[in-house]
């Protein structure tokens, strides 16, 4: 049985992806392109949002593999990940990304002229940051292949033997707050990992982040294999796991403010933050199984047009950044007109070229439709 609420979380996090992104060129944090006046104090908003917006959308990403494993074998199931996430990824490298990185040499004043000259003289020479070749924004994409691929023999392992692990699954998360045990190796990984790997998204060097995504990606698969079990208690759970989120991110906040670094300092610290990333993905599940469980023409339309957008909104978003990054404007007009118009191009193009165009569709990961 489809999940509608899994539709809406996924369409309603990479919404929030645009305005983070947006929120990144007004921030102290380095990003492609800065506008000329920063705002410290987004940063905390950006922080609570930065925390769980990527590994809900990996748990989320685990749960559509399980659905999609169930009909696929082994075969199958990987030229589909290669098909959907290969094919755009290289697409997007070599047309989608290219611009963000002009922009961003152009703000710099590491390059000059047009983009055409750019794309056909610089674009593919070396690795991004000292040289062009980058994905950019559609890290994502690479990550989510090598886990399905990787993964793919357990996964059918899991699903052969599924009623013993299932089970097993089901009697952990059945007790009370027994589903925070999940939280056990992020913390592993978080104290005693992160320290030595900074987050880079490069893939080969990412350790991790990579190993923490993955993780979430696995528990994605786990818990929606344990059915109704894991939406009832989501559901029941949800509001402690919204008052635990609220109270370990403010002492998250309070120890960023006033607390020296230290060993003391850094096993906290990192505790609250699994225990709060994992309660506001617990929030997210929650609230949507009560509230977000039925189909929408809406839903139809946004669940089928998020995979283009995010494909193409950074993009969007830079190149419009650019044209407004040394106005005297305050934050809300530009941030307003990025918003606006990051949604609205990104529409424009999805909806009378990638839309119209059939040809085009396997280049933004969209299926054929289903005739009704």
């Amino acid at each position: 049985m489809r999940r509608y609420d899994l539709d809406w979380l996924r369409v309603i996090v990479f919404a929030l992806l645009i305005f983070y992104h947006v929120g990144m060129f007004f921030v102290p944090w380095g990003w492609h392109i800065k506008n000329n006046v920063i705002y410290d104090w987004l940063k905390w908003p950006m922080l609570f949002l930065n925390q769980w917006r990527l590994p809900i959308l990996f748990v989320i990403s685990g749960m559509g593999t399980y659905y999609a494993f169930s009909k696929r074998n082994l075969g199958q199931f990987s030229w589909e990940r290669i098909r959907r996430l290969g094919i755009p990824l290289i697409f997007g490298m070599i047309f989608i990304v290219p611009p963000q990185v002009y922009i961003e040499r152009l703000a710099k004043h590491q390059f000059s002229g047009s983009y055409l000259d750019y794309f056909t003289s610089v674009a593919f020479k070396g690795v991004y940051p000292e040289g062009n070749i980058s994905w950019h924004h559609l890290w994502f994409l690479p990550y989510l292949l090598v886990f399905s691929l990787l993964l793919a023999p357990l996964f059918l392992y899991l699903r052969n033997n599924h009623n013993r692990f299932s089970d097993w699954i089901k009697r952990i998360i059945g007790k009370p707050f027994g589903i925070y045990w999940f939280v056990v190796p992020l913390y592993l990984l978080e104290a005693l990992v992160e320290p030595f790997f900074d987050i880079t998204h490069a893939l080969i060097d990412d350790w991790f982040n990579f190993s923490f995504s993955l993780v979430l990606f696995f528990y994605g698969f786990l818990l929606i294999s344990t059915g109704g079990i894991f939406w009832k208690v989501v559901k029941e759970l949800k509001f402690k796991a919204l008052l635990i989120g609220v109270f370990t991110f403010m002492s998250q906040v309070f120890i960023w403010v006033f607390l020296e670094d230290g060993y003391v300092v850094h096993f906290t610290e990192a505790l609250l933050k699994v225990v709060n990333i994992w309660s506001w993905i617990l929030v997210l599940f929650g609230y949507a199984a009560k509230y977000l469980n039925h189909k929408s023409n809406a839903l139809s339309y946004a669940n089928r047009a998020v995979y283009p957008f995010y494909i193409l909104h950074q993009t969007v978003t830079v190149v419009l950044a650019y044209f407004l990054m040394d106005l005297s404007w305050g934050l809300f007009p530009k941030a307003s007109l990025l918003v606006l118009g990051t949604f609205g191009f990104s529409w424009l193009i999805y909806h009378f070229l990638i839309l119209k165009i059939p040809l085009l569709q396997p280049f933004f990961g969209l299926k054929k439709k289903r005739p009704k």
